[in-house]
This record gives C-alpha cells, sequence and structure tokens, in this order.
C-alpha cells in the first residue's frame, strides 16, 4: 500500500476495513479511550462517521487523523486490511 494516502482515500479504507478487515487498538489508545471515559465502540463509531482531518508521519508511520465534533481517533494501516488505533481523544468544549 502506497502512503499517504489522500483523506479522502483514507476514509475509503478505513470504511472498508470496518466492512472487511481488522481493526486493533493499541495499549495507548485503550488507555486514552478509558481516560476520556471513552469506548472502543465509541472509536469505532468516530472511524465509520468522522471526516479524516489530515495525515502526518510519525516513527516511519503515516497516522490519520479522523474527526467529530467531540472525538478525535488516531489510526495507521497495517495493510490493506487491517488498521490499528493508535491514540484517541475528547475534544474540549
Amino acid at each position: 500500500m502506497r502512503e499517504p494516502l489522500s483523506n479522502d482515500a483514507a476514509k475509503r479504507r478505513i470504511v472498508e476495513i470496518l466492512s472487511r478487515g481488522t481493526v486493533s487498538f493499541s495499549d495507548h489508545a485503550l488507555d486514552a479511550l478509558r481516560d476520556d471515559g471513552l469506548t472502543t465502540v465509541d472509536a469505532v463509531n468516530v472511524l465509520r462517521g468522522g471526516v479524516v482531518e489530515f495525515s502526518e508521519q510519525q516513527r516511519q508511520t503515516w497516522r490519520y487523523r479522523v474527526r467529530t465534533s467531540q472525538i478525535v481517533v488516531v489510526v495507521a494501516f497495517r495493510s490493506e486490511t487491517m488498521l490499528r488505533v493508535v491514540t484517541a481523544w475528547r475534544t474540549k468544549t
């Protein structure tokens, strides 16, 4: 898979993986979700309904930020059919 993907291509890939692939969560992501009173279901809902804002390369991995009005989830693609939630947080209002 060639990266970085455009925001639209990343969103399409996320939706495809949610439908037919594998989503995993880093320990850090699970801790971050819990710290903000969120669940993995909340994170998946953000991935399904949110907007991909931008991508950035960290530690030789492209990461994609997906946002709704209240929650941000950052993912990295492991393959064409696998993604990993790297971190997440509730936005301040």
